[in-house]
């Protein structure tokens, strides 16, 4: 076998992190820590994805997390490439996140893991609102599922057997 160098493939996706936990786990050794990271990697072109990952260490955590993102992408519907075609809520366990569609210019006006998701899915304009619990993770899931959620005018169109000037 030759011993070749082997070139990095460019990475696909941007990646950020949400969440860095410290988990303990009590033994009757004493307490045991690992590390749980929250990622999202996103394209900015309309394909986001969420994932999580636990290990003794921090950088193995998110690595695994970066993987499991990487496992579950889910493409996002953009209008004009900027923002969502209609309202939605997204819910996750006692997390609730509200999506509105946005005029040209207004910007990403989010804070926290939903502005993380929301930019690396690639939409510039977009208003949201915390409902519930602001636990991260759920939120940016909550994020993920609203964004899920989206149709457009096309969809809308088939699904009432209309035609989109119709609508």
């Amino acid at each position: 076998m030759e011993n070749r160098k082997r070139t990095p493939r460019p990475k696909q996706y941007e990646e950020q992190v949400i969440n860095i936990g410290r988990v303990t786990k009590v033994t009757k050794g004493g307490r045991h820590f690992r590390f749980s990271a929250t990622v999202v990697v996103g394209d900015r072109k309309g394909k986001v994805g969420l994932g999580t990952g636990k290990a003794n260490e921090v950088p193995d955590a998110i690595k695994k997390a970066v993987s499991a993102a990487t496992k579950n992408i889910v493409n996002v519907k953009l209008v004009d490439d900027r923002t969502i075609s209609h309202e939605a809520i997204g819910v996750r366990s006692a997390s609730r996140v509200l999506l509105k569609p946005a005029v040209k210019g207004t910007g990403v006006k989010a804070g926290g893991p939903v502005r993380a998701v929301l930019e690396l899915a690639g939409v510039k304009d977009i208003l949201s609102k915390s409902l519930g619990s602001n636990t991260k993770i759920n939120m940016a899931y909550a994020t993920l599922e609203a964004l899920r959620s989206q149709k457009t005018i096309e969809e809308v169109a088939k699904l009432r057997g209309k035609k989109v000037e119709e609508i």
